[in-house]
């Protein structure tokens, strides 16, 4: 279902803007989700052709504005160079929560229904065309997870900061791990817990970021590198994209990574994606990290590209932490061209913009 279509124009990064047709679509099913759709806008105001079809999958805790903050928008860069661009909201995160999408109980709801149910949707208005599933930290673990399940629904996936190995060289996240897990252990501490409302820490950030980005700063972890991002980006991001954070999702995460040694070969869900991930010869597969990235280092990251047995695999890296490989000031220079170029190699035609 496509609620809402309109044209209008939007930043791709500052002053640098354009117009797009920007349409609301919500998913089929029992479980609804909502997907905003973005294309160039041609001159007299209708969708330019594409060059295939990209479907951004967000993070932990996050939502579609981890791609689309009002100053810079990877969203809008990839619809400008000529993709149809669907930025999904997975089941508890934005608009999907505002739908009645409730929390999940581990990632295995996005693996078994929300990404299935947002490609199917997703190739019922694109004509049914494959499309290219692109992830960001724990979107580009799901990824993973769903491509072998999938099948040729998808053309080819493409992780951003996404930790294959969860908190391998994330050795500040891993103490945290074990202390929650050991404390739920005692006395179930998740199962009491609502959902983190991880928009106050985004708030907490945005009015002590001096004190956070000093070395006075006692955790191990920020989330981003501070030379590599404006003050009004990180503030942007921490106001808007930051959303619910599943207690739940981030157990099993936590369970998966420590109680069972980091295997991914444990059959069924996301605990079990890695055997069959590893044997996709057939798709494509991008894998970027970051050099500063204190949430999914490069140890933990490159592991994808080096167990995949994909014919056609790529490995990118640069100084970057976790956000800012987003929305960082290099990432206009970096990551958006990195992906564009990689996307628009594999999709079978040259560039599709409006004249």
């Amino acid at each position: 279902m496509i609620l809402s279509s309109k044209v209008v124009e939007q930043s791709v990064d500052r002053a640098d803007k354009d117009r797009f047709v920007k349409e609301l679509v919500i998913t089929d099913g029992p479980v609804p989700l909502a997907m905003v759709r973005k294309r160039r806008a041609t001159r007299h105001g209708d969708p330019g052709g594409t060059r295939a079809t990209v479907l951004t999958i967000h993070g932990y805790g996050q939502n579609r504005y981890a791609w689309h903050l009002p100053k810079r928008s990877m969203s809008c860069h990839l619809a400008r160079a000529g993709f149809d661009v669907f930025n999904l909201e997975l089941r508890g995160h934005g608009r999907s929560g505002h739908l009645g999408a409730k929390a999940p109980h581990s990632p295995d709801d996005y693996v078994r229904e929300d990404v299935p149910s947002a490609l199917e949707k997703v190739q019922t208005i694109n004509g049914g065309a494959p499309v290219f599933l692109v992830g960001h930290s724990l979107g580009g673990l799901v990824s993973y997870a769903v491509a072998p399940r999938v099948g040729a629904a998808v053309a080819g996936v493409v992780s951003i900061g996404s930790p294959y190995h969860f908190c391998q060289g994330a050795h500040g996240l891993r103490r945290i791990g074990a202390l929650l897990l050991s404390l739920d252990r005692r006395v179930q501490l998740v199962e009491h817990l609502p959902a983190m409302e991880l928009h106050l820490v985004g708030e907490a950030v945005r009015g002590f970021r001096a004190f956070v980005e000093s070395p006075l700063y006692p955790l191990p972890f920020r989330g981003y590198y501070p030379p590599n991002i404006e003050p009004d980006i990180i503030s942007q991001h921490m106001s808007l994209a930051m959303d619910l954070g599943s207690i739940r999702v981030m157990r099993a995460m936590f369970r998966w990574a420590m109680e069972r040694g980091q295997r991914t070969d444990v059959p069924g869900g996301i605990e079990g994606f890695g055997e069959a991930f590893e044997a996709m010869t057939d798709t494509p597969l991008l894998v970027v990290g970051g050099t500063h990235d204190d949430l999914a280092p490069p140890g933990g990251v490159r592991t994808a590209f080096d167990r995949s047995e994909a014919r056609d695999k790529t490995y990118r890296e640069w100084p970057a932490g976790h956000i800012d490989l987003l929305v960082g000031r290099l990432a206009p220079q970096a990551t958006w061209p990195i992906v564009e170029s990689w996307l628009g190699a594999r999709s079978g035609a040259g560039s599709a913009r409006a004249a």
